[in-house]
């Protein structure tokens, strides 16, 4: 008998098949209640199948039944936007070498001035100056959803 995690996924993956635009929102409490379930266990499926690394991006809503938004991520070049989010960036990453991917995906024009420019100042030391552990890992993970929504 499959796990209850895997039949969550498998439920939410034939959600997302069916969304024209590839974008589903759904209540955690909700999605619990019709498998069972608590809802810290969507909150398991959702940390752990349906992460950046995957392709999908996650809003999460608080109160109001604690709504979630998931997008699956389709980007324009698949395979070097994982290969750089897995290879590249990895769990942690430092501000310079942050930018100099930055500048790289403004030079293949797959992202805008504009965008670079705010991509830069969301990963700038004074933007995560509250942040004292593990700063380069937080920055590693905004860079990363950034790019993920930017290049889809």
């Amino acid at each position: 008998m499959p796990r209850i995690s895997n039949i969550i996924e498998r439920f939410i993956k034939e959600m997302l098949k069916e969304a024209e635009d590839g974008i589903i929102e759904i209540g955690r409490n909700e999605l619990a209640e019709r498998f069972g379930c608590a809802p810290s266990q969507i909150n398991y499926v959702l940390t752990t199948r349906f992460t950046p690394y995957n392709g999908y991006y996650i809003e999460s809503r608080r109160g109001g039944g604690g709504y979630i938004k998931i997008m699956k991520v389709s980007t324009k070049e698949d395979l070097d936007i994982e290969h750089l989010i897995r290879n590249v960036i990895g769990e942690t990453i430092t501000k310079s070498k942050a930018y100099h991917i930055i500048e790289g995906l403004r030079e293949q024009n797959m992202i805008t001035n504009r965008e670079e420019y705010i991509m830069k100042a969301a990963i700038e030391d004074t933007a995560l100056s509250h942040v004292t552990v593990e700063r380069n890992k937080l920055r590693a993970d905004v860079l990363k959803n950034m790019i993920l929504v930017l290049c889809r």
